[in-house]
């Protein structure tokens, strides 16, 4: 298991120096289901301003490596912390975008509404502030192009149009981290390179540092600085070009697997079926995330 570092991309948001506190920090980290290991001695930091992607197959731990940081789910040995605090305490200084869901037709919420919940929702009671709030839900509304559909019920809206509002959600508040849970899924080439763009642009404005779970590297590529790829319980961590090679994955998977770039796209060839690996165990926690990650 190797963590190779790596140059940052040019213009990438920093705050501060190098020494700065990590946005994100984990130290000897381990995440197992019974005899199944997804992950063992994790070491590492993920800076501030960063795009961190975090690639893998199916039932690789994509998801609960987001759930650790978040504190829905418990390392099984080491420590985590996010935005300078225990997983799971940092509170309004993380930001969530979740795997792209629709809604009910006859759901009675407004796109701005939806939004609302990320300007207020963590408030108990009546709004103070009417005016103040709806000015907030207005200015995020169009910072993601979604100020034509802000009356429109979430039911109506295309799994683009929902995504941008989910981000828009999302960075209410401006969290010094963003974590996105596969936000591309079930969205076109269009939708994807928007909704791709519009959480990049967070990053850069307010260097808020970005954890990127995803299948698909392609879409995000120009704006990756590191990739975490997690398969066969291990792991290899570096930037794209030291992690995306034939001789990398093909030692990671412990069969021949093909890297090319065609067209400034990456494709692989040969990755092994990662479904041969989801029988092992059958704990409740490991089911709710394969159900998760097979879904999508």
């Amino acid at each position: 298991m190797t963590d190779d570092g790596g140059a940052t991309r040019p213009g990438a948001a920093h705050s501060g120096s190098e020494l700065a506190a990590p946005a994100v920090a984990l130290r000897g980290a381990s995440l197992a289901f019974g005899p199944r290991t997804l992950w063992d001695g994790l070491d590492l930091d993920i800076r501030a301003g960063e795009f961190f992607a975090v690639l893998g197959p199916n039932g690789s731990g994509k998801t609960s490596f987001l759930k650790v940081l978040l504190g829905l789910l418990p390392l099984t040995s080491g420590r985590a912390e996010i935005a300078g605090h225990e997983a799971g305490a940092a509170g309004r200084d993380v930001g969530y975008i979740p795997q792209q869901k629709s809604f009910a037709a006859d759901v009675p919420l407004r796109a701005r509404d939806l939004v609302g919940l990320g300007v207020d929702g963590h408030r108990w009671g009546v709004r103070l502030s009417h005016r103040a709030a709806d000015a907030e839900i207005d200015s995020l509304l169009a910072r993601v192009g979604a100020s034509d559909y802000a009356k429109v019920p979430v039911g109506q809206l295309s799994g683009g149009e929902l995504q941008r509002l989910r981000v828009a959600q999302a960075i209410a508040g401006n969290p010094a981290v963003l974590l996105c849970d596969e936000p591309l899924l079930a969205l076109d080439l269009n939708h994807q390179q928007a909704v791709s763009a519009l959480i990049d642009r967070q990053r850069a404005e307010t260097g808020a540092a970005v954890v990127f779970v995803t299948h698909e590297i392609n879409p995000i590529l120009d704006y990756v600085d590191r990739i975490l790829y997690l398969a066969e319980g291990q792991f290899r961590m570096g930037t794209p070009a030291e992690v995306m090679r034939t001789d990398v994955l093909s030692e990671l998977y412990g069969s021949r697997v093909e890297v090319s770039k065609i067209n400034g796209r990456i494709v692989v060839v040969g990755l092994p079926d990662a479904t041969t690996h989801l029988h092992h165990v059958r704990s409740a926690s490991e089911l709710d995330e394969e159900t998760e990650e097979a879904d999508a």
